[in-house]
Formats: structure tokens, sequence, C-alpha cells
């Protein structure tokens, strides 16, 4: 079973700041799409790391990809400024990009 080194954590903790104030969201919106049990960056931590123990690195940046597009589903609509629109289309590229080039390294963990 795969484990996340203390790095991997803190560059996984920098990487969901930033992506949640990238995004509008809270880590109240995080806990909720993960149905963890605190809003605690060390407990939605330990449910990505769960992820990542079970599916790897793929099955990671998926599930953060799946969050998006529910986040994005929630937000569709609801925008009144399309700029808010595309800045949530270019975050779920940015993902899809990620899982795309973590699939053509071979998904290595």
């Amino acid at each position: 079973m795969a484990t996340l080194t203390a790095d991997q954590l803190d560059d996984l903790q920098s990487f969901l700041k930033d992506w949640l104030r990238h995004t509008g969201r809270t880590q109240s919106d995080l806990r909720r799409a993960l149905r963890a049990s605190s809003i605690r960056m060390p407990v939605l931590l330990e449910e990505l790391a769960r992820t990542y123990s079970h599916d790897g690195l793929t099955g990671l940046a998926q599930r953060l990809c799946e969050i998006e597009s529910l986040w994005q589903g929630e937000d569709q609509g609801l925008d009144d400024e399309p700029q808010a629109s595309i800045a949530l289309d270019d975050s779920l590229g940015q993902l899809d990009l990620l899982l795309r080039e973590i699939r053509l390294d071979g998904g290595e963990d």
C-alpha cells in the first residue's frame, strides 16, 4: 500500500490551499465533497491520503477532478458573472491536464 511522504503531504496541502483560493471555495466545501468528519486540514489530508493509498496518484487526481466537476455543477447557473464560470473552466482544465499527465507517465505512485 502506497503512502504519501511528509513532503508530499506538504505539497498536497499547499496545492489544496491554492486550489480552494482560486476556486473561491473553503475547507468546509472540501469537507462536504470528501465527506470528511472535520474541516481541519489534517483531517482533509488524511482523507485524501486514504484515496492515494488505495488508488495511487491517478486515483487522487481523479478524485480532485470529480470534486471540481461537482463544484462546477453546483455553480452552473448561479454565477451572474461569466468570468467566474471561465475561472472554473480553467481550473477544471488544469486538473484534467494534471490527470492526463499522470496517466501518460504511467500512473507511477
